[in-house]
């Protein structure tokens, strides 16, 4: 018995290339969805993707956190790679407040990077009202927000648009990173070297293939 095809898988447009931002060699994330960064330097990659973001598109960085939370970004060490004068943060005494204050975020468009420090990664069902909320502010708002949630050890929400692992390989003379992609919808996984401006303070981070 033959099954005829439905027509309509076969006339379907291809689908549309969305925009992403680019941080370096291959590494990229899509505007207008959900991303999450884990490892020990998570907090790290969030800075350096907001510094990346304020150079291409200024505008404010939303920063959610929990208020019993102690590790907070400092305006000294974020000057280094960031405008900490452009963060707004946002501290919500509920757990369950969290989700819901980047779920608005997004859907305002009125920042183009939004940042949530979760304790664990989220459900399926959030991360897909994330990705709907930041599609939503795309179409209305100011921006194409990017979202960004940072969860602890390996990570591992589901269905989010990429997933980065980084971790710190300080030396002496300069800081160091490791970053690892452990998921993208269209990339495979991959690892980089980042490094810092020397002795701290100010100025890019470079990343190169890691060998």
């Amino acid at each position: 018995m033959t099954i005829p095809l439905n027509p309509t898988l076969l006339t379907r447009a291809p689908l549309r290339d969305r925009p992403t931002l680019s941080l370096g060699d291959d590494i990229r994330m899509t505007l207008a969805r959900l991303h999450e960064a884990c490892g020990p330097a998570r907090r790290s990659f969030a800075l350096w993707l907001a510094g990346t973001v304020q150079r291409q598109t200024p505008g404010p960085v939303i920063w959610i956190a929990p208020r019993h939370l102690p590790d907070r970004p400092n305006p000294d060490g974020v000057a280094g790679l960031a405008q900490p004068e452009t963060f707004l943060h946002l501290t919500p005494q509920r757990p369950e407040d969290l989700l819901w204050c980047m779920e608005e975020c997004l859907r305002s468009g009125a920042a183009p990077l939004v940042v949530a420090d979760l304790p664990g990664p989220p459900g399926l069902t959030p991360v897909r009202r994330l990705h709907l909320a930041a599609e939503t502010g795309a179409a209305e708002g100011a921006f194409a927000p990017l979202g960004l949630i940072l969860t602890p050890e390996e990570g591992g929400a589901q269905g989010v648009e990429t997933r980065w692992h980084m971790a710190p390989a300080h030396t002496p003379a300069a800081q160091g990173w490791t970053l690892r992609r452990l998921r993208a919808r269209q990339d495979p996984p991959r690892d980089w070297a980042l490094h810092g401006p020397a002795h701290a303070a100010t100025g890019p981070i470079r990343a190169t293939v890691a060998a």
